[in-house]
């Protein structure tokens, strides 16, 4: 598979699971109000571009679920840290004991939906990135490697904003504001990773180059259940 690339996983693993953290807190850009996970979970789908394009859909849809379990397994430990009851001496700064743990509770606490809706649309764009950037690859010959990533972007990430945005706030927040927060977050995580075409060519070019693997996927079996 390539030295690198079990690195690679971890790496993708981690921003999923840091994303999701620090996605509690919401900012704003220039007007836009954004999840504070947008500094670090665009990445995950640049570093699903270049595993993509090094070693294959198959290799991709392994990194996927990988990242899938690391971060149910992190939902689950934060929930039963939530749930455990505070010793009678901690109060983390805040003066009492019930003030931290609402303070905890309100920072870690997550909703059934939210929690569904954040794992569908993860899967569901994850797994539409690597498929186009896989089949554009094979069409493409291997070239015009930007096409591949912006294109496999703008879908991958706009099939994960729509499915977020609607599965999490349907029927909470007007359909207007359903759009509008939806085509933000798009726009927003289509120019990060535009932005970051250089690099993501530097890493392709880079891991082909020392491991010696230029994948093509002629022959892969797309379903994201084949393992």
């Amino acid at each position: 598979m390539g030295r690198y690339y079990p690195f690679l996983v971890g790496v993708f693993a981690a921003i999923l699971v840091v994303s999701n953290i620090i996605a509690v807190k919401l900012v704003d850009l220039w007007g836009i109000v954004l999840p504070a996970a947008i500094v670090l979970f665009p990445l995950a789908y640049i570093l699903g571009d270049v595993v993509t394009e090094v070693y294959g859909y198959a290799a991709a849809r392994r990194m996927i679920w990988t990242g899938f379990v690391a971060n149910l397994l992190a939902v689950l430990a934060i929930w039963a840290a939530v749930m455990l009851p505070a010793a009678s001496f901690w109060n983390a700064g805040l003066g009492s004991r019930a003030t931290a743990q609402a303070a905890f509770r309100a920072f870690f606490g997550f909703t059934p939906r939210l929690l569904g809706a954040s794992f569908a649309a993860y899967l569901i764009g994850e797994f539409v990135n690597a498929y186009i950037m896989a089949k554009l690859k094979v069409r493409t010959e291997g070239r015009f490697l930007w096409l591949r990533t912006i294109s496999s972007t703008i879908v991958g990430e706009g099939v994960d904003a729509f499915t977020f945005i609607t599965l999490a706030f349907y029927g909470i927040i007007p359909t207007s504001g359903l759009l509008q927060a939806a085509v933000s977050q798009w726009l927003v995580k289509v120019a990060y990773e535009t932005l970051a075409t250089p690099f993501t060519y530097l890493a392709a070019n880079t891991l082909k180059r020392i491991e010696g693997i230029d994948t093509f996927d002629q022959q892969t079996d797309f379903s994201p259940w084949a393992f």
